[in-house]
């Protein structure tokens, strides 16, 4: 029956048209393109946007955790925490509001190589006398 309705082409009847199985990967290959893009772009802002020159240790690498506090501290002394710069009388009070695991909240201390030593020291005194412990200092590694 199904031959009568639509006929042969040879007896001046239409053809149904047959169907495309194949599948156009096109859109699919550029979208991706886009987002692999947006991904490696957006890789290097997740990093803390403070540029400092850190001194090279051969320290091993410390498991690093998400939702860790920064501290920079520029060679000028200026002290920014997270990427807002703060002064060292509001450092107490902004690290106790932001630490969302309390007191254990780690805190990561990253002081310029050709900066001066005292106001690195003058924040890890004012961590730890606003009750916090773990504190890290950062460094980079050494590359041969």
């Amino acid at each position: 029956m199904a031959s009568a309705r639509y006929g042969r082409a040879g007896r001046g009847r239409r053809t149904r048209p047959g169907l495309n199985s194949q599948i156009n990967i096109t859109p699919l290959v550029d979208v991706m393109l886009v987002l692999l893009i947006v991904f490696i772009l957006t890789a290097q802002f997740l990093s803390v946007g403070i540029p400092l020159e850190l001194p090279k240790t051969d320290a091993q690498a410390m498991r690093a955790e998400q939702d860790e506090l920064t501290i920079s501290v520029r060679k000028d002394g200026v002290i920014f925490l997270q990427e807002s710069e703060v002064s060292l009388e509001d450092l107490k009070t902004r690290l106790v509001a932001m630490a969302a695991n309390g007191y254990a909240e780690r805190i990561n201390i990253r002081g310029d190589k050709d900066g001066d030593y005292g106001p690195v020291m003058k924040v890890m005194a004012t961590i730890n006398a606003a009750g916090f412990t773990n504190i890290g200092l950062v460094t980079d590694p050494i590359t041969p």
